[in-house]
């Protein structure tokens, strides 16, 4: 497995596909959401993947969120195609250091699927609105203060 992190201008070709086919198998086959996915921020995203070989088997992509107070950086796209396997926790906790140095900001934020927010909290991310629907699936923002 290789853990890579690159900015939209650096994917290769191979990369930027792999990701489009991951996000579609998840999300639009797996979880039948009927979503614009290719939504203009990808271009201003840090984008994190595990491959194995030239295959995406877990992504998330963080970009900073425009008219807040504070500096936050938003996560989202969050997958794994590969379960069990401890490959998300692995994403995530790279991701959290990378983005530390990378990408400084007050914040972090996600719309996380509400049946996933127990995974989130496990990274220190707290739930703090109600449940609302996105894409026709449950939804809760949940944030995390940057590391200081």
């Amino acid at each position: 497995m290789n853990f890579t992190v690159k900015h939209f201008e650096a994917l290769t070709l191979t990369e930027l596909y792999e990701i489009l086919r991951a996000r579609a198998e998840i999300f639009t086959v797996e979880q039948k959401c009927l979503c614009q996915d290719m939504d203009g921020l990808d271009y201003k995203s840090l984008h994190f993947m595990l491959k194995d070989g030239d295959v995406v088997v877990a992504y998330l992509r963080a970009f900073y969120l425009e008219g807040c107070d504070e500096p936050t950086v938003k996560l989202g796209r969050v997958l794994t195609r590969r379960h069990g396997l401890g490959l998300g926790r692995f994403l995530m906790e790279n991701a959290l250091a990378v983005l530390a140095e990378q990408m400084p900001c007050e914040k972090y934020i996600i719309h996380a699927q509400t049946q996933a927010a127990g995974y989130y909290a496990k990274f220190g991310f707290r739930v703090t609105s109600d449940e609302f629907m996105e894409d026709g699936i449950p939804h809760v923002v949940m944030e995390r203060k940057a590391a200081s």
